[in-house]
């Protein structure tokens, strides 16, 4: 049968929204006990890693378009700055929780010692839904948050860029704000932000094309090539959307995709550069013709080989785990599988390439566009293409042989490689006074 958008729509079909079954800093937490266990740290220093070096809770109060005043929550948390200034990304979503974002904040600094970036971890957030405001309000809330929490961000203390429900247009509103507070044009408080102002080639798709250079080096250990196998990707967002293009550019087929209306599926593979054009036109990939509709948790159950889990967090739990049939999982989302839902993949014999390895294109071209800014001197798309590529191969590399070598999983082996230099800064730094 053909998908449709569910009954009672048109052109926006109603999101689906489960509700959260784990904390993503229960998992979080978890992993780093996991990683401070096989690397035989002392209760102190696993209390530093585990605890935000810094984190502010703000009020954004925000004058609607009728002239009605709305009070939302906002949050920046700096998880450890000893590698350097804290690099993350800043989320628009209603669910948004000072714990939601002191889990991502610690993931962000695993993610960048991993890739061996100069920066620490950081995060923040608003709780808000941006598809029930509009852009003239979306401006205010931006405007407002950044000029709260100013006094700790900065291109030498901590650096923003887009995440779930924000775009380079935020960006763009987060560095005005800050530099016309300062006097100047500061582009590298920020990275996502347009090319006009100071972006960098690449940028946009950065994360999704990492994703697909994990992948294919996954593939690579086994054997296999992008061109064998199949692939299903939950989620088509920023992520998901460009991991799927680039997946099938690659020769892969892509047999199923998904966002929070529902998902669509085609056991010959979908026609990819259709499906972007479709949810150009509709907002969704629910009702593109020619393809079967299913639910995201029927995609999670598909049998294909490559699953990349694209969506939000702690999809992946000891349930849904269980059905998955893919024979890798690459996380192109933060935190998509919960530690009980870890454990049961790692039972079965299933590979996953960790968020803190697969997704992390994104934050090493933020590097590039925060170096390039550095220096008011931008490099050509072919150059940061294979500055990304090889930064994401050699870094998959040193977290294989690390598996390789101490059988253990792909995310215990990043996760302890990530650990350890950031220990390793701290230790070297020592404690002030």
């Amino acid at each position: 049968m053909t998908a449709t958008a569910p009954a009672g729509t048109s052109s926006s079909p109603t999101p689906a929204t489960p509700a959260r079954r784990t904390s993503p800093l229960t998992t979080a937490l978890a992993q780093l006990s996991s990683a401070v266990g096989l690397l035989g740290y002392d209760d102190g220093l696993h209390q530093m890693l585990a605890t935000p070096r810094r984190e502010l809770h703000v009020a954004v109060p925000l004058r609607r378009d009728d002239g009605r005043i709305e009070l939302l929550s906002g949050y920046r948390v700096q998880h450890n700055i000893s590698r350097g200034p804290g690099k993350g990304g800043l989320r628009y979503a209603p669910g948004v929780d000072i714990d939601e974002v002191r889990a991502l904040a610690m993931w962000m600094t695993w993610k960048c010692a991993v890739v061996d970036l100069p920066y620490g971890g950081a995060k923040g957030g608003v709780a808000i839904d941006p598809r029930g405001y509009s852009p003239a309000e979306l401006e205010r809330v931006t405007r407002r948050y950044t000029s709260e929490v100013m006094p700790i961000i900065g291109p030498e203390r901590d650096i923003m860029a887009p995440d779930v429900g924000t775009t380079e247009q935020t960006m763009s509103w987060v560095m005005d704000t800050y530099s016309v507070n300062s006097g100047y044009t500061i582009p590298a408080v920020v990275t996502g932000k347009p090319i006009a102002v100071g972006g960098s080639l690449g940028r946009a798709t950065a994360t999704s094309r990492g994703v697909v250079h994990a992948t294919a080096a996954a593939l690579a250990d086994a054997g296999t090539e992008l061109s064998e196998i199949t692939a299903a990707v939950q989620g088509f967002g920023k992520v998901g959307s460009h991991a799927a293009r680039f997946l099938a550019e690659g020769g892969a087929r892509v047999v199923a995709v998904s966002d929070q209306y529902g998902g669509v599926h085609h056991p010959g593979g979908l026609d990819v550069a259709a499906l972007h054009t479709h949810v150009a036109e509709t907002g969704s990939v629910v009702g593109f013709p020619g393809a079967d509709a299913l639910s995201n948790a029927d995609l999670l159950a598909l049998d294909v080989d490559v699953l990349v889990p694209a969506a939000t967090e702690d999809v992946l739990d000891e349930a849904t785990a269980a059905t998955v049939k893919a024979r890798w999982v690459v996380e192109g989302a933060n935190g998509p599988t919960t530690r009980e839902g870890d454990q049961v993949l790692a039972d079965r014999g299933i590979t996953v390439v960790p968020d803190i390895l697969a997704n992390a294109g994104g934050v090493v071209v933020s590097y590039f566009e925060w170096v390039q800014a550095q220096q008011a001197y931008w490099w050509t798309e072919r150059e940061i293409e294979d500055r990304l590529e090889q930064r994401m191969r050699s870094a998959y590399a040193a977290v294989a042989q690390r598996a390789r070598a101490e059988k253990i999983t792909l995310r215990d082996a990043a996760l302890v490689i990530g650990v350890r230099r950031v220990a390793e800064a701290h230790q070297l730094r020592g404690l002030y006074p």
